[in-house]
């Protein structure tokens, strides 16, 4: 019997990706569906296999409805930004017995998704929010090495992309909290922090280098401190491939603090357009990093730290492979779970990495 996979908004810069990865697996049909159909059919011309465009409105009143017709297995969400968004596409996908998967990277918008825990259940399907590097890969970094501590403390984790810019829709997202007040657990309480700023400087493994870092309001933070019960400080930056860059959205962060400007967001168009320009001066190579402090079970202080770089402009490729990974397991009915969750606990770092086995990825541990 043929699967029926749905990419929302699967025409744009992560879910093409998406459908491209998954276009030629086994009794599997993928529709890419959004309101553009002249983009969706080139995109499915473009891709072959056993992809096709579909015109879909997920704002319709019979949208659950069209899902269901369609007998969709799975609905993966990547139309952004999520920051804002209501639940209004999970529910109508739970309401039509498909599984639910999206690529949020709101803080808000994953850490609550368990809000539809109950009706997931009741409907017998999966509804799975930030399936992407936050908190997909991050959380399967530290689970990987969670045993070995018998205490965490600090989890001090950064992402800084390469020149080649993020797609608009994550862009507005970034741009929406920039200057902006949002909490972080810091030394046993919750302190307010402003997004893009307290910039830091990151030395990564060659040919990465030395990269500015800034405060980024993410999911992990809302998440981890519940999850890894007794951490005492979670932290997250992220900085840019040129470091002019993120040192000029620092002081455009400080425009925004100051009520000079109401958000960065309404400008995303522009900084989008400049980002693309000066791509081709910047470097290809991008890095994640994730730091764990802690004791071990002898009572000494312990350090781990999990590095991974990627090169050839294959950075923007990871935050797709949670997806891509929890979809292929659903198609093959790998996964038993049911309910609302954010994507933590249900992928291995091996499994989301897999995805995309032709990336120029290096893997770094140390400690």
């Amino acid at each position: 019997m043929t699967k029926i996979v749905v990419v929302l908004g699967g025409y744009g810069n992560f879910g093409s990706r998406i459908v491209a990865a998954l276009a030629n697996e086994l009794d599997t049909r993928v529709y890419i569906a959004g309101r553009d159909m002249p983009k969706a059919t080139a995109l499915a011309r473009e891709i072959g296999g056993n992809v096709e465009a579909i015109a879909i409105d997920q704002q319709s009143d019979d949208f659950a409805a069209r899902l269901r017709a369609l007998g969709a297995t799975v609905l993966v969400h990547t139309a952004g930004p999520f920051q804002g968004q209501d639940y209004r596409i999970a529910r109508a996908c739970i309401a039509a017995g498909c599984h639910y998967v999206d690529i949020a990277d709101g803080r808000s918008y994953v850490a609550r998704i368990g809000e539809l825990d109950g009706l997931a259940r009741a409907n017998n399907v999966l509804a799975v929010s930030g399936a992407s590097s936050l908190p997909a890969l991050s959380s399967a970094v530290i689970d990987q090495y969670r045993k070995q501590f018998t205490r965490l403390d600090v989890i001090d984790h950064a992402i800084s992309s390469g020149a080649k810019p993020p797609g608009i829709a994550t862009m507005r997202g970034v741009m929406s909290y920039v200057g902006k007040p949002f909490t972080r657990w810091e030394r046993d309480q919750w302190r307010t922090v402003y997004g893009w700023q307290d910039v830091i400087a990151r030395r990564f493994p060659s040919p990465v280098g030395d990269r500015w870092l800034a405060n980024c309001d993410v999911p992990d933070l809302e998440l981890f401190p519940q999850r890894y019960s007794g951490v005492r400080s979670v932290t997250f930056r992220a900085g840019l491939g040129f470091g002019s860059t993120t040192l000029t959205t620092w002081l455009l962060s400080w425009l925004v603090r100051m009520g000079a400007i109401a958000t960065l967001a309404r400008y995303a168009d522009v900084l989008h357009r400049a980002a693309v320009s000066l791509e081709r001066y910047g470097t290809q190579w991008s890095a994640m990093r994730v730091q764990l402090d802690g004791v071990d079970e002898e009572q000494r202080p312990l350090r781990k730290t999990w590095l991974l770089l990627a090169g050839d402009n294959h950075g923007p490729y990871i935050p797709c492979c949670p997806a891509i990974a929890l979809t292929r397991k659903l198609l093959c009915d790998d996964v038993r779970v049911r309910g609302a969750m954010p994507c933590i606990g249900l992928l291995t770092v091996d499994e989301i990495l897999g995805a995309l086995p032709h990336l120029n990825l290096r893997i770094i541990e140390e400690g």
